[in-house]
């Protein structure tokens, strides 16, 4: 084969797969300026840089009404995605599954699902929405859970009195989290649970609940915290009242990581952030005729939260800090590993 033949092949290949990218986009519920959010998308087109994917993030700016007018101008646009990949935040997910019906862009949702009453009203994947093709969630009740457990563990008595601060009422990963907290709570009944508020995710709220809060119940010396923000602000609270609490959260941001580094957080679970980019191994899969299905369900659970030690804070935060975290997204796909039989798609690799 000549140089140029050989040439003008790798160039109709080149162009020939970069024409059948599969195309996404996800409606971030988040805020465009939360770091968690931020991050998480961050992650993704990490992912869909690997996977030679097209990735396109709209931010709901936590308002359901932005997040439903923005899946309606995807809807709307001449050029389609394939893909479309959403959250069940504010439980707008049948709403979203009601707009796209008959369409041929296939849904995805990641992170929340739907929940078991809203499916048996409008039913599960690939049933009465037939482009709704599957989910993936992380382990949040686990999370509530193991947090809860490793945070007993340190109660100075045997018996011991806490507060619990949640995110949104009708977010799905707080619920999940709470029924976790519920478990460790019935699994030993001494730990008397005072107080639940919802702290709705933010640092602020948080804090001026907590200095409400607090004065009310001195003899709490645990806080179980569904994530890093109300953490913080809890502990700012405690601080000013000249309180010294145990406490949990939830996250990767460098300012959590390194709180579990100097022992401010004595328990923290994270992992979770790399899901967005997990959900598009499995659509990139899936695009090419890879059905994950096959591989774990339609309907996944991916056990990526999980507590970290000072010594696992401290590897996540240097890899977190470069550029690109040195993670492969491409390993974790059936493309590469033909014969897998389910995803295990992790941070493992990450704290070593």
């Amino acid at each position: 084969m000549s140089f140029l033949r050989a040439l003008l092949i790798c160039i109709l290949s080149c162009g020939w797969a970069s024409a059948q990218a599969a195309s996404v986009v996800f409606l971030n519920p988040g805020f465009s300026h939360e770091r968690f959010w931020v991050d998480y998308a961050r992650y993704m087109e990490d992912a869909a840089g690997d996977l030679g994917m097209q990735l396109e993030v709209l931010y709901g700016e936590r308002s359901a009404e932005n997040i439903l007018r923005q899946a309606r101008g995807v809807l709307e646009r001449k050029r389609k995605p394939d893909y479309l990949i959403f959250t069940n935040e504010s439980y707008t997910g049948p709403e979203i599954l009601r707009l796209f019906e008959g369409s041929s862009i296939r849904l995805f949702s990641l992170h929340s699902t739907l929940t078991a009453e809203q499916q048996a009203l409008v039913g599960g994947t690939r049933s009465k929405y037939a482009n709704w093709i599957g989910s993936l969630v992380p382990n949040d009740e686990e999370a509530g859970y193991l947090m809860a457990r490793a945070l007993f563990a340190l109660a100075p008595t045997q018996g011991a009195e806490l507060l619990g601060f949640s995110g949104v009422k009708n977010t799905p990963s707080a619920t999940l989290r709470e029924l976790g907290l519920q478990r460790a709570l019935a699994e030993q009944p001494q730990m008397r649970l005072r107080q639940l508020l919802y702290g709705e995710w933010r640092r602020q709220r948080a804090y001026e609940q907590a200095l409400g809060v607090l004065p009310r119940y001195p003899q709490v010396s645990l806080v179980w915290s569904t994530n890093d923000e109300m953490a913080f602000g809890v502990m700012q609270a405690a601080q000013e009242q000249g309180r010294q609490l145990r406490y949990t959260a939830l996250n990767s941001s460098p300012e959590a990581l390194q709180a579990r580094i100097d022992g401010k957080v004595d328990v923290l679970a994270t992992g979770h952030f790399i899901l967005g980019g997990c959900a598009l191994v499995m659509l990139h899969d899936h695009a090419t005729g890879l059905d994950f299905a096959e591989r774990g369900g339609k309907d996944q659970l991916a056990r990526l939260l999980r507590l970290v030690d000072r010594e696992q804070a401290a590897r996540l935060l240097k890899r977190l800090a470069r550029a690109d975290m040195g993670l492969d997204f491409k390993r974790f796909s059936a493309t590469r590993n033909p014969q897998m039989h389910r995803y295990s798609c992790s941070i493992d690799s990450l704290l070593q």
